[in-house]
């Protein structure tokens, strides 16, 4: 059917601004996906990004029509509409507005928001400017708006129980690869068989998915997870059995006592300037040097890199993790261009030299952050554990990406699938099911932002918050997407970044309570809370314009 022409404008702009949004999403939500497997070295950028493009796709294809019913029907009732279709097209262009342009702001400014929050404000706001606040649904407002409070929690505790679980089996045992080998099998087959349940049960009308019943579905879950352990038990558990074992012994002969990192440190030049320290009584006043931007070598023939990360020197123009023995030496952080290398003896005093310099600058450190590098420093794993969970960190990526689809595919494409169904169908009922092609329109929008903009808050989240190590980004990964899944699945649009962050604060604050930035968690709260009310009257201030200035 043809769409009336005065209408055609709000389809277009709307179509237009939606993928705006979804860009802004995939430039936030979908880095967090990757952010751990990125910031360990599991994965490349490039790799990351191919990786979440195919499946955040198929999560929006396979999962999102559902939340997408949610925002388009489930916040408002569109009854009050009927005969008035182009009022609810104005609505749906405010609300994708206001939600797209708070997000883009709060993106310039590097605040960590959800677009969940975001699309379901701005549906409140155009809603109580055209009917008042006789067409909202107050309970399924009240059921969305719990959840974002929920769901950090939920998730936290059950990545934070899958963590400890794997703690005593594992990571506390003698030899740690044995024991995670002998899991393998239990974690690759939960891991598929929670992510097919999610697709099949009540799945795409569109697939053809919702005919199968609850017993085929279970069939096909449990029938995949049992060829997937025996895969896994059978060919993967000794191939990684043996490359794990290699590896860790040529890790382990070049680990000697010349390539140690104090060996490292005892062979920079003598003629680096000296660092003044002045220790008081609860702060360590210290000058630094701000280095050049570039790597250098220096004349003993030890590479450093200026931009050092996570206690790592760069040997031989590679980057690599400290031993784990050596928790002495630290890296501190003092500008965005700036580390400086920190070696703490045993007895509390410090000694420091700066890797690279041409300019001073002076800093004091509170004992606090002292305490801080030094816990954020104890959190390692084993070399066997690494290379174990580094293999299951990929997998789990793949799974919230794929449960991020699914979810918030939907934040960015729910308005203007409401948009296309009224132009096409001039009702406001909205009876036809979501568009294929609508949910893959979205998809591309959220791919296109992780590709171009993705990578400047990446490792935001893998960093900044808390120290993740594979084993510990297994189980946040894990924890927060099974909680995103069901959630989908319900039909409650929660929040993937309230999810993941519960699960990396959780989970950080059991491996040790210094490990969790509680300032930037602190800033990531008071986000949260201003999101809903600012994206709402942003949304109602465009209604309004539309409603005083726009004649049909």
């Amino acid at each position: 059917m043809d769409i009336p022409e005065n209408w055609l404008w709000m389809v277009v702009v709307g179509f237009v601004i939606a993928f705006v949004l979804a860009f802004g999403i995939g430039a936030n939500d979908v880095a967090n996906s990757f952010g751990t497997s990125v910031g360990a070295k599991v994965l490349t950028l490039k790799q990351a990004c191919i990786l979440a493009t195919i499946f955040e796709t198929l999560g929006a294809i396979l999962l999102g029509a559902r939340v997408s019913d949610t925002i388009r029907k489930g916040i408002i009732d569109v009854t009050p509409y009927n005969g008035t279709e182009e009022v609810l097209m104005m609505g749906n262009v405010a609300s994708v507005t206001g939600s797209c342009f708070w997000l883009l702001l709060a993106t310039f400014f590097r605040l960590p928001v959800s677009a969940t929050h975001s699309i379901v404000g701005s549906t409140l706001g155009f809603a109580l400017v055209a009917h008042g606040s006789k067409g909202v649904k107050w309970s399924k407002l009240g059921i969305i708006i719990s959840s974002w409070f929920i769901s950090p929690l939920l998730s936290g505790l059950v990545s934070t129980g899958i963590f400890i679980l794997i703690r005593y089996f594992v990571l506390n045992a003698a030899n740690s690869l044995e024991p995670g080998l002998k899991f393998l099998p239990i974690f690759y087959a939960s891991t598929v068989a929670v992510n097919l349940f999610s697709i099949f049960f009540e799945g795409s009308e569109l697939l053809g998915f919702d005919k199968i019943p609850l017993y085929g579905v279970f069939i096909i879950t449990f029938g995949v997870g049992i060829l997937v352990a025996l895969g896994v038990y059978f060919l993967l558990v000794p191939y990684m059995r043996k490359k794990i074992i290699a590896k860790c012994q040529k890790m382990h002969s070049v680990r000697t006592p010349e390539n140690s990192a104090e060996s490292l440190y005892e062979k920079l030049p003598d003629n680096v300037p000296e660092i003044e320290i002045h220790a008081g009584e609860d702060k360590l006043n210290c000058v630094s040097y701000i280095p050049d931007p570039d790597r250098t070598e220096n004349a003993n023939g030890v590479t450093i890199k200026s931009d050092v990360e996570n206690g790592g020197l760069a040997e031989n123009g590679n980057f690599n993790t400290l031993d784990p023995a050596v928790s002495s030496t630290q890296v501190l952080n003092l500008s965005s261009s700036a580390s400086l290398l920190i070696k703490i003896d045993g007895n509390g005093e410090t000694n420091e030299t700066p890797a690279s310099h041409s300019s001073k600058r002076s800093r004091t450190l509170s004992t606090s952050e002292v305490e801080k590098i030094k816990a954020r420093q104890l959190v390692q794993d084993s070399p066997e554990t690494v290379q174990l969970f580094s293999f299951l960190q990929i997998l789990t990526a793949v799974f919230g990406s794929f449960a991020h689809g699914g979810n918030d595919v939907s934040n960015a494409i729910g308005p203007i699938v409401a948009l296309w169904i009224i132009a096409r169908d001039r009702s406001v009922l909205q009876a036809a099911p979501t568009p294929l092609w609508i949910l893959f329109y979205g998809g591309c929008g959220i791919s296109l932002g992780l590709w171009i903009w993705g990578r400047r808050v990446i490792k935001t989240m893998g960093e900044d918050l808390t120290k993740i190590t594979p084993s510990s980004g297994f189980c946040i990964e894990i924890g927060s997407a099974l909680t995103v899944l069901v959630a989908s699945n319900i039909g409650i649009p929660i929040s993937t970044t309230h999810c993941k962050v519960g699960s990396v604060v959780f989970v950080g604050r059991v491996r040790s309570k210094e490990n969790v930035d509680w300032s930037l968690f602190r800033n990531i709260v008071l986000a949260w809370i201003g999101t809903l009310p600012a994206s709402g009257l942003l949304s109602a201030l465009i209604m309004y314009i539309f409603i005083t200035h726009v004649s049909f």
